[in-house]
C-alpha cells in the first residue's frame, strides 16, 4: 500500500469512527494533508461522515479549490482545513465536529480544561473562537478563507479550539492523532459538566496541572494511538491498516 492509499483509507476510517463514537452525526468532516503534496489536502465531498467511501475523497489546494471535483459537491467549510494547513506546517489532519458536550463551553465562557489523563491532549485549556468578533452576524459557518484564517490565528499552536454556537476544530500530527483528540475532547467536556454538578464552582474541580498535561502529551505515541484506533475502527466496521514504511 502506498502512502497516499494509506491516507485515503485513514480518512474513510476516521469518518466512520467519528460517527460511531458520536463525535459527528450527519455533519462534520475530517481531512488529511496530502502525503506527496504538502500544499494540498484531502477531504470528502459533502456527505454524511458515516456514508463516506474512498471515491468521495477530493484533493484540494489550500485555498479550497478542487483539483478534480467530478461534479461532487464540496463541504462549504473546507476553508477551515485549508487555512489551518496553511498556518500550521506541523498539522497533518484536521477534524471539525459539533460534538454535543463541547457546545455549552463555547457559549457560557466556562473554560474547558482536562481533568482526566486521557483528555490531556486537548491542551492546557481550550480557547473559544467567536465568528461574530470579526465578521458580525453570520450563519456561524466558516464559508471563506478570511474566516478560515481568522480561526487558524485564534487556534494558534493549540491542538483544538471551540467555535461559539457551532462546535470544535481539532488538529493533529496524523489522522489517528486528530481523531484521538476529538474523541477525548468530547469525553472531557462531558466529565467536566458532570463534575460541575458535584461542586459549587469550577474552581473546586482539581484539573490536571500544566506539568501533568505536558508529561501526558509527551507519552501519546504510536502505541497509544494505534491501540485506540484498532478498537474504534473495529467498532465502526473497519479494519486497522498497517502504516507503510517510511
Amino acid at each position: 500500500m502506498s502512502k497516499l492509499d494509506f491516507v485515503l483509507e485513514e480518512i474513510v476510517t476516521a469518518n466512520r469512527i467519528l460517527a460511531n463514537e458520536g463525535i459527528v452525526d450527519s455533519f462534520g468532516h475530517v481531512s488529511a494533508r496530502h502525503s506527496e503534496k504538502p500544499d494540498h489536502y484531502l477531504l470528502s465531498r459533502a456527505r454524511a461522515p458515516e456514508r463516506i467511501e474512498r471515491d468521495d475523497i477530493v484533493e484540494y489546494k489550500l485555498d479550497g479549490t478542487a483539483i478534480d471535483e467530478r461534479g461532487r459537491a464540496p463541504y462549504l467549510e473546507r476553508f477551515i482545513h485549508g487555512a489551518i494547513y496553511e498556518a500550521r506546517p506541523d498539522v497533518h489532519a484536521v477534524v471539525h465536529n459539533h460534538s454535543p458536550s463541547v457546545i455549552p463551553f463555547g457559549v457560557t465562557g466556562t473554560k474547558l480544561k482536562p481533568l482526566l489523563h486521557m483528555c490531556a491532549s486537548c491542551g492546557h485549556e481550550v480557547p473559544i473562537w467567536d465568528s461574530r468578533d470579526q465578521f458580525g452576524d453570520t450563519t456561524l459557518l466558516v464559508s471563506n478563507m478570511d474566516m478560515g484564517r481568522d480561526l487558524a490565528r485564534h487556534l494558534g499552536r493549540n491542538p483544538t479550539t471551540l467555535m461559539r454556537g457551532h462546535g470544535a476544530t481539532v488538529v493533529g500530527r496524523s489522522v489517528r492523532h486528530a481523531v484521538f483528540i476529538a474523541v477525548y475532547l468530547e469525553v472531557g467536556a462531558k466529565l467536566q459538566m458532570q463534575a460541575m454538578t458535584m461542586t459549587t464552582a469550577t474552581g473546586n474541580i482539581k484539573f490536571l496541572s500544566a506539568g501533568e498535561v505536558d508529561r501526558i502529551v509527551a507519552r501519546v505515541n504510536d502505541y497509544t494511538l494505534n491501540r485506540a484506533w484498532e478498537n474504534w475502527a473495529r467498532r465502526a466496521g473497519r479494519e486497522m491498516q498497517m502504516q507503510p514504511a517510511a
